[in-house]
């Protein structure tokens, strides 16, 4: 897993008193007030909307273009002629579908549904769908999820004599499409006040215009799927988003649909109180999953179905549907890395562009987001096939918008769609090292962005408990812009490391101020874990309630760990030089130098990991043992590469081991080195 900037929040006594005084005269919890004021909720009647009553879901009409997508519709439904929705295969794309086909059913609509295949078709709105639509007698074609930018789709849509009605959140292009209505808050003319609703939320918006505006109706009937798809999606869970979630979630704890209460046995959930977490993780990827592996129709037809066994079996195939989504992921992740780690061109770019033969186009994404994770940059992966025109699917990190970027440099490609943090595009094969070279040379023109972990407060060990976890458990739904509270807990002792689920995890023993604490540290086994006792560390952890044995505690997850002299801002720095180091662009003599080791500088890291016997510690952790700070990570690092080039070191999954050949070597002769002007 990358290294990450960590932004912590802190509080002065002002804040605190602030916050102590709003406790006092509204009775709410203090620490929740300013949890809360760090995420920019400051005003009292705000808090008080947040931890009381969610926000009121707004009139739909204020929707540009709704009351034109009401009239056309419900006039085709007068005619009795057949409407399409046209939706997506993803999540919040199935859930758009199945509540706005499901809505129409009851209002007396002539209606069907149609979701483009991921492998055969992509995304949005094609002209070979309109096609098919057409022959089955469609006058009306409705999306979901899609269609903003499917200018030239709409052009023929209207040329085959049917009638179009676009409902999507995602950004739009120079040009509308030319549609009876086009139903979308990010347009530059909306004025709506609640402009990050996800594809559901918009279909949600739409049945409920249609509805003479009672969205209490539709929530009624529909909200347990309206809060799949916006948290699905990842929309941030704030303003009216935050309502649909929490309406949603009490619905599937208590009535939901027959074939989420499906999943959620499958999931062995059947009668666990679900959060937002447990259906971000646990029914939202299985829905999924249907449309990366095979068709989404499965899993539209669950949503669909009030038959128990149909929806029993239907739940069993979105399980394997999962099972062989992660199996492919894998083997796909496996041959990237390989890929990347061994192409430093590749690996060190400000921008990861990875293409191969024969990828799965539904898993990419997910490979994506995982190589985000550990190489910490934006990692786009393209998938090409026999057809010369390849599928890329797209991870960010704060700082770097892919909209943007892919709209800098759209010449290269056939189209694109998305959002910030997410978005895909296709591009023909001969394109594809243009598109690469073009979109680092973009991320090479902004200032710098790193990865971001962002902590609401430093905490003191001496207060977690239940209570405290009480305090913030009002914040809940938690999602995207509200996550799970983070905190830093600083300046800690490490007393002891013990291995835990057959080796897989480990729990770590921690002192300070004679307070004792325990955290358990997911998917870190104790061989990788690089510290030991007695060194002072900070942990970046969730807080949460785990009943055990009939007694309920307060347990520490560690999310990310950091030796307490670590300096953010100059280990940043120095890993931009490295990266430019290991591409072979032109350094200053100021760079040059502060990447270059001498001969004293080498002996220390060479001595280093021989005195350790082995050592998976990073550059920056053997810079701050051996008393330099931060900054000094890159030229750690070129030591490492240019002692393992020279074979007096070992590097195996990134433990260091010396390499007792009793080879004499001279320094200079290291290729890495020598471009640094070493002597």
């Amino acid at each position: 897993m990358s290294r990450k900037y960590w932004r912590i929040s802190s509080f002065d006594e002002k804040d605190k008193r602030r916050a102590a005084n709003i406790a006092y005269e509204y009775g709410y919890d203090e620490f929740a007030i300013l949890l809360l004021n760090s995420r920019g909720i400051t005003d009292p009647a705000d808090i008080g909307g947040f931890l009381e009553n969610p926000p009121e879901i707004s009139d739909p009409f204020l929707i540009k273009d709704m009351d034109k997508a009401v009239d056309c519709i419900l006039g085709f439904i007068d005619r009795n002629e057949k409407i399409a929705v046209y939706g997506d295969y993803d999540a919040d794309g199935v859930t758009a579908t199945a509540l706005l086909y499901m809505y129409l059913e009851t209002i007396g609509a002539d209606v069907i549904y149609y979701i483009p295949s991921r492998m055969d078709e992509g995304y949005g709105l094609h002209n070979s769908a309109a096609d098919i639509l057409h022959d089955k007698g469609v006058k009306l074609i409705i999306t979901v999820d899609n269609g903003i930018n499917s200018v030239s789709e709409a052009e023929y849509i209207k040329s085959l004599g049917m009638t179009l009605v676009v409902t999507d959140h995602h950004t739009p292009g120079e040009a509308l499409p030319d549609a009876a209505a086009v139903v979308n808050p990010h347009r530059a003319d909306d004025t709506s006040p609640f402009k990050d609703l996800a594809g559901v939320g918009v279909a949600f918006k739409l049945a409920a215009a249609l509805e003479n505006g009672d969205t209490e109706a539709i929530l009624d009937d529909f909200s347990d799927i309206i809060a799949i798809g916006t948290i699905a999606d990842i929309v941030p869970l704030k303003g009216e988003n935050r309502t649909l979630a929490i309406r949603g979630i009490e619905r599937i704890n208590s009535y939901p649909a027959v074939g989420i209460q499906a999943l959620k046995s499958n999931g062995s959930g059947g009668d666990k109180n679900y959060t937002s977490s447990n259906v971000a993780f646990g029914i939202a990827p299985r829905i999924n999953a249907a449309g990366r592996i095979d068709s989404a129709e499965a899993a539209l037809k669950l949503l669909l179905t009030d038959n128990t066994e149909t929806a029993r079996e239907l739940a069993d195939k979105l399980d394997s549907y999962n099972t062989e989504r992660q199996t492919t992921e894998a083997e796909i992740l496996k041959e990237v890395t390989a890929r990347v780690e061994a192409d430093d061109k590749l690996k060190y770019s400000k921008i990861l562009v990875v293409d191969g033969f024969g990828w799965h186009s539904g898993v990419i994404g997910i490979v994506a987001s995982k190589l985000v994770e550990r190489y910490g940059r934006p990692a786009m992966v393209v998938a090409r096939d026999e057809t010369g025109y390849a599928k890329g699917s797209c991870r960010s990190i704060e700082g770097f918008s892919l909209f943007e970027a892919l709209n800098a440099v759209k010449d290269t490609l056939v189209k694109f769609g998305g959002h910030t943090l997410a978005a895909g595009f296709t591009v023909k094969d001969e394109n594809i090292d243009k598109f690469r070279d073009k979109i680092n040379d973009y991320a090479l023109s902004l200032p710098p962005f790193y990865p971001v972990l962002k902590l609401d407060c430093r905490l003191n060990p001496a207060i977690v408990s239940t209570a405290l976890v009480d305090s913030f458990s009002a914040l809940e739904p938690f999602g995207a812009e509200n996550p799970q509270p983070i905190f830093g807990l600083c300046r800690l002792t490490l007393k002891g490391v013990r291995a835990i689920g057959n080796g897989k995890h480990i729990r770590l023993s921690l002192e300070k101020n004679n307070v004792r604490l325990n955290a358990v540290y997911f998917g870190m086994p104790a061989e990788d874990f690089p510290y030991d006792a007695g060194d002072i560390i900070d942990i970046a952890a969730t807080v949460d309630k785990n009943e055990f044995r009939g007694e309920t505690r307060a347990d520490i997850y560690v999310k990310a760990v950091r030796d307490s002299a670590a300096d953010d801002d100059l280990y940043f720095s120095s890993a931009a030089l490295y990266d430019k180091v290991r591409i072979g662009c032109a350094l200053t003599e100021k760079e040059r130098l502060n990447a270059c080791p001498d001969r004293n500088f080498a002996a220390k890291v060479f001595r280093f990991i021989k005195n350790r016997g082995k050592c998976s510690m990073s550059p920056e952790q053997i810079a701050l043992r051996l008393g330099f700070n931060s900054a000094a990570a890159c030229r750690v690092n070129v030591t490492l590469d240019a002692l393992c080039e020279l074979e007096l070191l070992n590097c195996r999954g990134g433990c260091y081991t010396v390499n007792n050949n009793g080879k004499k070597v001279d320094l200079a002769s290291s290729e890495i080195l020598s471009r640094l002007g070493y002597t």
